[in-house]
């Protein structure tokens, strides 16, 4: 693996913390993640109802991007949130509506959409 970074915007929930690390860090071949937390951040990316909580999470990202050179970012969504109790398929539409969110404030990035099902397993969305 090489010493560089990705991005990951995931839900404070931890239990998807080691998934989300591990597969992201295989999937960029990175061997640092840097992790902006929230409860259900694709509800906020997606809705974007919530400006004060937007702007802190892009300017995580920003600092991710500028200061360690972030390779990508991945936005997860999971099974069981307790912050975006939604059912799983209105989460897999944030999900994606949060790449376009992402994909739009940083163009020259990757942004993968990530699902992590009841078993912990990470899948990626299309």
């Amino acid at each position: 693996m090489y010493r560089s970074f990705c991005t990951a915007v995931t839900c404070m929930d931890g239990r998807i913390q080691l998934p989300g690390i591990r597969f992201l860090q295989a999937f960029y071949q990175v061997e640092y993640v840097d992790s902006i937390t929230e409860a259900g951040p694709i509800r906020l990316l997606a809705e974007q109802n919530e400006p004060i909580l937007i702007r802190s999470i892009l300017n995580r990202i920003n600092t991710s991007v500028k200061v360690h050179n972030s390779k990508g970012i991945g936005i997860f969504g999971h099974h069981d949130c307790a912050g975006n109790p939604v059912p799983r398929e209105k989460k897999l539409k944030q999900i994606h509506a949060s790449v376009i969110f992402l994909n739009n404030h940083y163009p020259k990035i990757e942004v993968v959409g990530l699902w992590i099902d009841e078993n912990w397993q990470v899948k990626q969305i299309g």
